[in-house]
């Protein structure tokens, strides 16, 4: 995990229990609607930073689907089982170059 991404990690979640201390004490010493307010707002700008951070931190691609290009190798595979290639044999190294190239990128 990326060292800036555990530090605005660790900061969001002491803002999140300092947020609900606050709200408790400020409730108890007297309902302060503005003080309630302003921790509410920090501790959900905390929450909003959070998402943000760990959704541009993440770099997995999503993997597209390409229906004609599947139906493209689904032909040359049956092509080549049936210039006399095993399926099984043919189906492994198809299998092994997609996982070639996912680990490449």
């Amino acid at each position: 995990m990326n060292s800036a991404l555990k530090r605005i990690r660790i900061i969001c979640a002491v803002v999140f229990v300092c947020g609900i201390a606050g709200l408790i004490i400020s409730s108890i010493a007297g309902n302060n609607v503005g003080v309630v307010t302003t921790i509410g707002l920090t501790t959900s700008l905390a929450a909003i930073v959070l998402l943000t951070a760990s959704t541009v931190a993440n770099r997995q691609r999503i993997d597209a689907f390409n229906d004609a290009l599947a139906e493209q190798v689904e032909g040359q595979i049956g092509a080549l089982v049936a210039g006399g290639a095993k399926e099984d044999t043919v189906r492994k190294l198809v299998s092994d170059a997609i996982n070639l190239g996912r680990s490449a990128s």
